[in-house]
């Protein structure tokens, strides 16, 4: 039977939301009492393949205690309870947070992007710190919300962009703000990934696996039929009413490290080349531009442009590495007045081009240390590093005052999908396009569930 849905603006929920967290501002903190145990009781939502990453990650350090895990797939449910069986389990989400609201001093949210900020929001409501998967939202209102109510209610909070505590990354930053090619004009980054499909709307219906909750799954999504192969598990990243496409995905890894060394805030303007709406799924394949305005590591602008899909990037001039090389299959390149600077992605060192030759720089003045081989353990450092800013023990690198930014910058690309070829005008102090035609597509409708 297909269940009755009713439909509320998402930004009557988001304000519902920030209206309840103020009301539970003074509340004694479970939190407080976790730093004084020493110990931190983690519940993580969405155990898909990330999820499986994130659960093992945080519950390797030590002070963490695994006692609640949420899936709609009970096959994901049973890899999970295998290994934390003392751990609690859950359907849905809005259960677990209400019943263990008590019992749970943290929460890991790693589900498909439509899900990150309803599920998230709930539990910053109730004075959670949250590890939220990136991106960080699904749509920009969504971005501000969770931004707002985290300084608000000064919670502790992490996106999962694992790369950003990386050495590499780390490295190409400092290097970067040292002025090593000087102040920047251009950045160029790309990921031939294709999270996107040319595809009509899928028709007619599959029977849901019995081990899914498809009401669930969907959430907050316009409700639809079951489709297999289509969403769940893998694919629902094409899809505009659950993903973000290449962008949402690949986008935030490889734009973080130059969107943090560069001290960017968010676009003036956006272009996006691109084939026309479909109303279905993602293009395949991208070329958006950002406009950004001038920081102490830039120039007057900022162009930044990002090739995504089949083929990316495209071939340009400030692409052409020494000798011949290729370019690695996904990265970034910094243009500045007096070279280049190219950063893989990722397991890479930066490369500096200048004069059209690779040249040696010196990593000391950095105290970075050795560069780091053991990748598996920069990646658990970012989750570490959550668990012991929530005891009271440090700060977190990624938090939603940042990642939030990040977040909406990718997101206005993504949107300029939408209106392929025509340059949005944003204004960020109102959180408007100049186009009213695209304002439509910052927030959305939430399905009742």
């Amino acid at each position: 039977m297909t269940k009755k849905f009713q439909v509320i603006d998402r930004r009557d929920f988001l304000k519902r939301s920030a209206l309840g967290a103020m009301g539970l501002a003074l509340a004694p903190s479970l939190l407080a009492k976790a730093q004084e145990a020493g110990k931190l009781r983690t519940a993580h939502i969405g155990l898909g393949a990330m999820g499986m990453e994130d659960l093992k990650a945080i519950a390797s350090h030590e002070l963490v205690e695994v006692v609640a895990l949420c899936d709609v797939d009970k096959n994901a449910l049973v890899n999970a309870t295998s290994l934390y069986p003392n751990a609690k389990t859950y359907a849905d989400y809005r259960i677990l947070l209400k019943e263990m609201e008590d019992e749970i001093d943290a929460v890991i949210v790693s589900t498909p992007d439509h899900t990150h900020a309803p599920a998230s929001l709930m539990a910053m409501k109730m004075d959670k710190p949250v590890y939220c998967q990136k991106p960080l939202t699904h749509h920009v209102t969504e971005a501000r919300a969770m931004k707002k109510l985290a300084e608000k209610k000064n919670l502790v909070t992490q996106m999962g962009i694992q790369v950003h505590s990386f050495y590499d990354y780390k490295l190409a930053t400092l290097l970067i703000q040292s002025g090593i090619i000087g102040k920047v004009h251009t950045v160029r980054a790309w990921s031939p990934k294709n999270w996107g499909t040319d595809q009509p709307t899928p028709t007619g219906s599959d029977p849901i696996p019995a081990n899914l909750d498809w009401n669930l799954w969907l959430g907050t999504a316009p409700e639809r039929p079951f489709k297999e192969n289509e969403y769940h598990p893998g694919n629902w990243r094409k899809v505009l009413d659950f993903g973000c496409g290449t962008l949402g995905d690949m986008g935030v890894h490889i734009f973080d490290t130059p969107y943090n060394a560069l001290q960017l805030d968010v676009p003036m303007t956006i272009t996006n080349e691109c084939r026309q709406p479909t109303g279905y799924g993602f293009p395949e394949n991208n070329i958006v531009t950002y406009e950004f305005p001038a920081t102490p590591y830039t120039a007057e602008t900022l162009k930044w442009v990002w090739y995504d899909g089949p083929g990316a990037p495209a071939d340009h001039e400030d692409l052409k590495l020494p000798n011949g090389d290729e370019l690695p299959d996904q990265g970034a390149m910094f243009m500045g007045e007096k070279g280049r600077l190219l950063l893989p992605h990722f397991q890479q060192l930066p490369r500096l081009i200048v004069d059209g030759q690779y040249k040696e720089f010196d990593v000391t003045p950095f105290n970075l240390g050795a560069p780091v081989k053991d990748y598996a353990g920069e990646s658990k450092k970012h989750y570490h590093q959550f668990v012991d800013a929530c005891l009271g023990k440090g700060e977190c690198s990624a938090p939603f005052e940042y990642s939030a930014r990040l977040t909406e910058t990718i997101l206005l690309g993504v949107i300029a999908g939408r209106f392929p070829n025509q340059t949005l005008h944003w204004d960020s102090k109102k959180a408007k396009f100049a186009e009213k035609e695209a304002n439509k597509f910052l927030g959305g409708k939430y399905r009742k569930f």
